[in-house]
This record gives C-alpha cells, structure tokens and sequence, in this order.
C-alpha cells in the first residue's frame, strides 16, 4: 500500500503525498493519544486546508519544528494521513501500521498529558527526575501505542510543549518499569522470538476506544495480516487473531523479512508483463459503454449475488469481435470508479514470448498487482515455507507454487475486495486453461464461504468449451450495444463523401461485418484510400468484392497489391516463425538482408529513426502487424486472426 506522508514545503506550508513501496523518502512519524472528537485534524482538513483552529493542530506544529532539527522534510501524523471515510484504506493501513513505525527514520511520542514545566531537574538529562505525570501518562494505557514503542528503530519522548524527555534507549529501565516488557523487546529483539503467551498478554492492561482494536493492534507483534472487520466485536476479532496465530505456529513457518519479500516480488516480474494490454488500442469514443449498464455486469457486481453466480462472469465472441478492446475499457472503468476495491488484470498473448500466453505468467503479473496494491498481502509468500537460501530475484516458480500463493493471499484479504479481468483464454493452451478454470472455481467458492469479495470476469472466443458450475455468461453477437458500437464506428471514421453514398455503405457495411469489429476496421480502411484515390465510383464495388469473413479477407489483403511481394513474404515468414517476437530493427534488418544484402551497413539511429522503421513495417505487412508498446518493444500481428489464417 502507498504511504501519504505530509510534505513541508520551503515556505512552511504542508501538503499531502502519496509515495509507492518504492519511493518513500526518509519520514518523521508520530506516536500519540486522540483527543476529543472534532479535536484532531483530519485527513479532509488537509484537503480543505482548514483544522488550524483546532486544539490537535499543535501536533502538526510541533512535527514541523521537529523534522526541522533532524533535517528531514515528511513526516506521518494518523489522524491526517489515513482517509478514514475509506473502509478499504482504513483496512489496509492497520495491517501496514506496524511497517510504517518500523521503517520510519524517526518516531516522536508526544505526550499532551505531559508538561516539561513540572520537571524540576537541571537540564543536564537527568532521567530519575522524570515528572511523575510521565509514568501516569495516558500513552502507556493505550493498546495501538504497544507496536508503536516496539517497531521504531528510533524513538524519542516529548512534553506537550515540545520538550525531549529522552530517547528509548535513555529510558530503557522506565520504560521496563512502567510498561512491564522485557528489556530485549525494547532494545529491538525481533518479537517472533518471544513466546506467544507473552506476546498476547502485552497489552492485557492497555485500552481501546473500539473493542475490535485489541485484536488489530496486536497484528503487527506477530507478523499477521488480517482485515480489519469493525463490527464484528472485539471477541470475534481476537477469536480470528487467535486462530491466525495457531496456524502460523503448527506451520512451523517463521515469518519472512521485508527484503526477501521484496526480492520475492521483483523475482515475479518478467519482459512484456505488460505489453499486450497497452498494445491494445483504446476503445473508440463512445463505443463499449454499453457493457457496464448491461444485466450480466450489473449482476456479477452485486455482492448480494456472489452466492449465486461465485462472482465469475465469462465474455465470449467471434475471432475479431472486438473483445479485448472492450475487457481494456471495462478495466481502466473498474480502476477509475472502483476506489474501494483492488482492481487487476491479465492479457493472454499468444503472438508473444512464453510466459505472455501460459497460465504462470498470469498468476506473476495478478500477484504482483495484488502485491503492489495491497502490501499487507506479502505475508502470503510465507505460506510457501520457503527456505531462506532459495529466495532470489531469479526464483523459478511453478503453476502450483503460484496457485498456492495465489489462494492465501485471497484468504487474506478480509474486508478488502478484488476485482480481476483475464482476456482471451483461447490464446493459451487448452490444458493449461481448464486447469486455471477449475482452480479460479475452487478459489471463488472460497472467498465465498470466508465472505470475501473477489470477483473475475474473464473473455475469449466461443472456444475451448469448458462447463463452469457457476458463473454469468455474456456474448457479444446479438447485444444491441455491441451492433450500437460498430454504428458509432462508422459515423466517426468512415470518410467517404457525401451523406446518402455514405448511409448505404455504413448499412451494407453493418450488414456483412456480422459483428466483427476487426473486419469492420479493417474495410473502413480500405474504402478510405479508395476515397482518397479519388475512386468515389467504385466504392460500392469495391466493398461488395471484399470478403465477409475475416480469413478471406486477409488473403484479399495479402494478394491484391503484387507490389513488393518478396518483401512481404519475408516478413510474414519471420514474425510467424522466429523462435522469439523480434523487435522493429531486428524485423527490420532481417527483411532488408533477404532482399537486398549489399544495403546492410553500421546501423545510424540518426538516419534510420524509429519512425523510419515502423513506417517500413507497416508498408511491408500491409498493415497486418504492429509493434507492442513495451519498455522493449516487438512485432507482432494486429490481431490471433491473423496467425490463424496463416497456419
């Protein structure tokens, strides 16, 4: 989960920022007791900018003074870092709390019960003269203030005033002496080597305001995530705390530190983990919209008929339907309007490398987007029971390793809810996708019976069949928005003249497309050029000579322009058959030295741009392939089809 830490600009002003896992600068954090409601500045106060009148307000006064002297320039405060209006957010941050304290440069525990004017030793640190109000003070009878003495590696006590009173280790013996704790727990001993009893009875005399709390504010102390449930009551909660901690213990598993987990997550990236969701080009304006308002999408939402359909919904159509296309807007939908739920989603390549069209690279790239999104989540790599010498950033993971930690973190989500998109399962294989289907089954019963919220919606042609036992089905030929889509279409793109020639085309056009979007694109195209060429006559002719369906529409394409046909062989023999996608200067050199060797020379980035070499492949394909957008990107072709008709 990203950290919104408070920034303290060069002028003095404060404002919020929200940094990644990856990117947290050094923080100040604070440690202190609520005051009365109203009192505290809030999250919505520091958007607003308002809340400098409240009595909680000198907090953030005394956190600038303070970051000031360490020379730091963030610093965390509870009450206005967390949006508590979110429950999702709310959730997430106790289970990340404990992180938070221990990665902070610098904890101040602020004491407004505590006056500095009562201590009446000379300023020379002399700590046995400590104000009897510090050992009374309201801060050690609170339960989330425990994991917040423990988990910084830094920690000094303040007075109301801003006052030190000294550091932890200054105050080792007092602190003993007041909170009861052993001494190495103070001193920074990792907790798991205390017995659970003792851990358990830490807090035994310490208090919170909601009865869940005691339970949360243990979660930390012993290495546990567990979704905060308030209302559950505090019974339930420690009963579900409880029974966390025993199976951790049968286990036998001692929890993983943050860097392994972290070398862990990075060993689950790969090249292209992405490239073919942002190669898919974006919905046409006002097209897709549709999908969200229709019943089987409304229904698979409903939380209330999770029991019913084990929240799968499955998207089928024809090769060319336009089904990624319409799986891409439903995601970057769910991601914009969804704030409350983690949203994630995989695309099947088969034009790609391995794991971009296998079931393992699936589960890496949802892990890792559950991971990223939820950190709190990492705790399921411990259920693997990995042992410390096999944890690198090159760790091979297996189908049944990935659907292990795919399952715990699940079972670990709580009051959080996931919602996942998988597109076009029929480009992986069949044997593969049955085995993912019956395991997202078992999963989605799961999450079910433990009241968690996770819900797929996957997408493919009407191909493999593969019976589910429950779940929502959608398919795209006959939905009026669908037919809608590819009128908008037209309207928008195709440019031919004058309104009644382009009336009977668009209807003849929406009359052989049968639903097929891509074959729909594919025409418009090329009654275009035909326009442009200032062929208007023959347009009406020109579209009833081009075929229906789309494989014999591709031969058209391939064989009507004689026109640099060695070059075209080449290059539909290299992306069809090279053992590995090549990029755009590898296709391109390898097309120029089959047909014309002698031109190979140094390659000049500033003669050959980039380009210069897409426009080349594009001419040399006819336009039936594309370069993936990708850190390093690749050729392949626009669309299954294409390869299916070749093969």
């Amino acid at each position: 989960m990203p950290i919104r830490l408070i920034n303290v600009r060069d002028d003095g002003s404060l404002s919020l920022v929200e940094r990644e896992e990856s990117d947290i600068p050094p923080y100040a954090i604070l440690s202190h007791t609520w005051g009365d409601d109203g009192d505290e500045v809030t999250y919505q106060d520091m958007i607003d900018q308002t809340g400098k009148n409240k009595i909680g307000y000198a907090k953030l006064t005394f956190c600038v003074q303070q970051v000031a002297v360490d020379d730091l320039q963030y610093f965390w405060i509870d009450t206005c870092c967390i949006d508590k209006s979110r429950s999702a957010e709310l959730s997430e941050a106790i289970t990340s709390m404990f992180r938070w304290y221990e990665r902070s440069a610098h904890c101040y525990v602020y004491l407004s019960d505590v006056s500095m004017n009562k201590r009446k030793a000379d300023d020379d640190g002399c700590l046995s003269t400590l104000p009897s109000s510090f050992k009374t003070s309201r801060w050690f009878t609170r339960g989330w203030t425990l994991q917040e003495l423990l988990a910084p590696p830094r920690l000094t006590f303040f007075s109301r005033e801003g006052k030190e009173f000294g550091d932890k280790s200054m105050l080792l013996q007092q602190l003993h002496e007041i909170t009861q704790l052993p001494i190495k727990a103070l001193q920074g001993t990792p907790l798991r080597q205390f017995p659970i009893a003792d851990r358990l009875n830490w807090n035994k005399t310490r208090q919170t305001k909601r009865s869940e709390d005691m339970a949360y504010s243990l979660l930390g102390i012993f290495g546990i995530s567990m979704s905060a449930i308030y209302g559950e009551g505090g019974k339930m909660a420690m009963k579900r705390l409880q029974r966390e901690i025993r199976e951790l213990d049968a286990s036998g598993i001692v929890s993983l530190g943050e860097g392994q987990r972290h070398t862990l997550m990075e060993s689950l990236r790969f090249d292209q983990i992405d490239s073919r969701h942002m190669t898919i080009k974006n919905a046409h304006i006002r097209t897709c919209k549709w999908i969200l308002s229709s019943s089987e999408y409304r229904r698979w939402l409903d939380v209330r008929l999770l029991p019913e359909h084990s929240g799968l919904l499955w998207i089928k159509g024809k090769p060319g339907a336009g089904k990624s296309t319409l799986m891409k807007f439903a995601f970057a939908n769910a991601r914009s309007t969804m704030k409350d739920e983690v949203v994630v989603a995989y695309f099947f390549n088969a034009r790609g490398e391995i794991l971009e069209r296998s079931t393992t690279g699936t589960y890496r790239s949802l892990l890792l987007q559950l991971f990223e999104r939820v950190p709190a989540l990492q705790c399921a790599f411990d259920s693997l029971g990995l042992s410390t010498s096999s944890i690198s950033a090159n760790y091979q993971w297996s189908a049944s390793s990935l659907e292990m930690l795919f399952e715990a973190a699940i079972q670990n989500l709580g009051g959080s809810s996931v919602v996942c998109f998988i597109d076009a399962l029929d480009e992986c294989d069949e044997k593969q996708i049955r085995e993912m289907i019956g395991f997202l089954e078992r999963v989605s019963e799961l999450a079910v019976s433990f009241g968690v919220r996770f819900k797929v919606c996957l997408s493919s042609r009407h191909y493999p069949e593969i019976t589910i036992k429950k779940g929502l089905s959608l398919v795209l030929e006959g939905q009026e928005g669908h037919s809608q889509d590819i009128t908008k279409y037209l309207e928008s793109e195709l440019k031919i003249g004058s309104e009644q020639v382009v009336e009977q085309i668009r209807e003849r056009i929406r009359d052989k497309a049968a639903g097929i979007f891509m074959w729909v694109i594919l025409v418009v195209n090329i009654l275009n050029r035909e326009f442009d060429r200032g062929r208007i006559h023959a347009l009406k002719r020109r579209l009833e000579e081009i075929p229906e369906d789309l494989h014999t529409l591709f031969r058209d394409i391939l064989t009507r322009d004689s026109r640099n046909q060695n070059e075209l062989i080449l290059c539909i023999q290299w992306v069809l058959f090279a053992e590995h996608p090549l990029s755009p200067v590898q296709l391109y050199n390898a097309i120029l030295c089959g047909i014309d060797p002698i031109e190979l020379s140094p390659w000049d980035s500033d003669l050959i741009t980039e380009d210069t070499v897409r426009r080349r492949i594009l001419d040399v394909s006819k336009g039936l392939t594309e370069i993936t957008k990708s850190n390093t990107p690749k050729v392949q072709f626009i669309h299954e089809s294409v390869r299916d008709f070749l093969l």
